[in-house]
């Protein structure tokens, strides 16, 4: 299948699909003319790095998980690194959230000194 009809089937963009593949989480084939061909497994795998995406993973730390993932709900089989992986992914979202605290808290206290 081309490129657009394996976008319009996953329900991303052709930019999205050459961004998976230049990223190393997709693979296509090339035609004679030179159009990218992909297999009808990649919809499955495009529906996969999709579903990744949404929990908020980055894109390199899809693509360590990527082999270990069984569908697009996503669940995962265990597989090598796949728990420090994560542990260190809610680190990292740990921090973030504790900085976003940090932020909100120092914007309502301009708020409130600010009010009358």
């Amino acid at each position: 299948m081309l490129i657009g009809e394996l976008a319009a089937e996953c329900g991303v963009s052709a930019r999205s699909i050459r961004h998976y593949e230049k990223c190393g989480l997709l693979s296509s084939e090339r035609s004679p003319n030179g159009y990218r061909v992909y297999r009808q497994t990649d919809v499955e795998t495009v529906r996969r790095i999709k579903a990744l995406l949404n929990v908020g993973l980055p894109v390199a730390t899809i693509a360590l998980l990527l082999p270990c993932v069984v569908d697009a709900s996503p669940r995962l089989d265990p597989c090598a690194n796949l728990m420090a992986t994560l542990h260190a992914e809610v680190a990292r979202l740990d921090d973030q959230a504790a900085e976003i605290a940090r932020c909100r808290g120092l914007i309502t206290g301009i708020l409130e000194r600010s009010t009358a």
